[in-house]
């Protein structure tokens, strides 16, 4: 009893830092409530996100509020097809004054950093990130380095140019933890903002609101969110009946299992609950799951990833319970 009541007391602490961090994002970002809290979850289940949208919907803007809100360093990389991967991770230069090899650390040396326009790079340079997303290190020139933690990446392509782009490899979109789209505003939202800009950009006037040893603590915390047996269950066979679908050459992996599995549980702790219910499995599954799947190249049903996986959630029963401890 002792140690459920700290576990209450704990995550209704961390959702009132987490509506601190929310309530600032909201004063430069406007009407993406959802991207918001699916960006916050990302981070705090220590995974990465994939931006797919069109120039001028505030990826950008959205990634420095963060970086801002969090006090956190901020780095971002335009790619570009004549992009090396020593312009992401750094290199060893020779100093003749000193007599020996200096490292200049390239931009991933940064908590949050913005990829932006991933597809615009050869494979063999977004597979330089991969080292960086999975084992938050960097090899160069055979010696390891570690990043600082946390480190979290924003990447983002542009759906609609696909003239010199590289579409991204299989191995490399499993390392996102999910795939968001920030979409346009509504007009009232498109109002609203441009009156919140009309004098003065409120990016300039954001202050951090948490530390980064506070987001540490809070990624701990969310290992500790209770998911119901059943609950487990039932992700479990959302992922099995990817594997199933005629549309998909290859479904859902372990990992992604795994990685849907911490996302559930930070999306939880955002919401200001101790444990996971089935509508945080269902908002995630989309934003989780449908990046993963690599469909059949012969197939003609004209179907999406995401709805193949509104299909499934609506194949799959939903179970009913108590789902507190």
């Amino acid at each position: 009893m002792g140690a459920n009541k700290g576990i209450i007391e704990g995550v209704t602490r961390m959702d009132e830092k987490v509506q601190k961090i929310r309530d600032n994002i909201k004063k430069v970002i406007v009407g993406k409530d959802e991207v918001i809290d699916h960006i916050l979850t990302a981070l705090l289940a220590e995974g990465h996100v994939l931006l797919e949208d069109v120039p001028g919907t505030g990826k950008t803007v959205l990634a420095k509020s963060l970086a801002r809100s969090l006090d956190m360093s901020f780095g971002r990389i335009q790619f570009t097809p004549d992009l090396l991967p020593s312009d992401i991770t750094g290199l060893n230069y020779y100093n003749q004054k000193q007599g020996e090899f200096i490292l200049r650390k390239g931009p991933v040396f940064t908590n949050i950093l913005l990829a932006d326009e991933i597809n615009r790079a050869t494979p063999r340079t977004q597979s330089s990130l991969l080292e960086c997303m999975e084992e938050s290190q960097v090899t160069i020139d055979g010696e390891t380095r570690a990043l600082e933690s946390p480190f979290f990446v924003i990447a983002t392509q542009n759906p609609i140019e696909t003239a010199g782009t590289y579409p991204l490899p299989e191995a490399q979109l499993d390392r996102f933890l999910m795939e968001l789209s920030m979409g346009y505003p509504t007009e009232e939202e498109e109002l609203f903002l441009m009156t919140r800009f009309l004098k003065q950009n409120p990016l300039e006037e954001l202050s951090a609101v948490c530390t980064k040893e506070e987001i540490l603590h809070m990624r701990e915390s969310a290992k500790d969110i209770y998911v119901h047996p059943i609950l487990m269950e039932y992700m479990v066979q959302l992922v099995q009946e990817t594997r199933k679908e005629e549309y998909a050459m290859n479904g859902v992996s372990p990992r992604g299992t795994l990685s849907f599995l911490r996302a559930v549980r930070a999306y939880a702790m955002v919401k200001g609950r101790q444990y996971v219910v089935p509508e945080d499995i269902k908002e995630l599954a989309i934003p989780v799951l449908a990046h993963r799947l690599v469909p059949m190249r012969s197939f003609s049903g004209g179907k999406s990833k995401k709805q193949v996986i509104r299909q499934i959630l609506d194949k799959v029963p939903v179970p009913t319970e108590e789902w507190n401890r």
